[in-house]
């Protein structure tokens, strides 16, 4: 038990998760990053992507996440996320939606489409699709 995190995942509405794990990976801004047993005290954002538990027994436990901040100290990881779900908080219908929206949105040839959004809604819905399952 001595190489065990404290991780804790917060959302603006809710605790997403709290518990004990090996190792967290994190989309970090210049890459994924992972937190294991005694990492160096940080702080760092990190964007839009998926969040990995790895818990004592290795099972893998994945969030859909918007970004925030993760902060590390003393074997405890408290990620601030803009957003967070775990995979049965997805609503699968409202993603696939939001993935048809955008690639629609995309192919039009409608000068006034913001793509830029477009291209970020898309990606967000995917994420939150392979949280689901439901892509790979």
């Amino acid at each position: 038990m001595d190489k065990i995190l404290d991780i804790e995942i917060l959302s603006p509405e809710k605790t997403v998760f709290k518990g004990l794990a090996m190792v967290v990976t994190v989309p970090g801004v210049d890459g994924l990053f992972q937190v294991l047993n005694m990492h160096a005290p940080m702080v760092s954002m990190f964007e839009t992507g998926i969040i990995t538990v790895q818990d004592e027994k290795g099972n893998k436990i994945h969030f859909s996440t918007r970004g925030g901040v993760a902060e590390v100290l003393d074997n405890k990881v408290t990620i601030l996320a803009d957003a967070a779900e775990a995979k049965d908080d997805i609503d699968v219908e409202r993603a696939e939606k939001a993935a048809k929206r955008a690639e629609d949105r995309l192919g039009s040839g409608d000068k006034s489409i913001d793509r830029e959004r477009a291209k970020l809604s898309l990606q967000r819905a995917r994420i939150r699709l392979k949280v689901a399952g439901v892509l790979k």
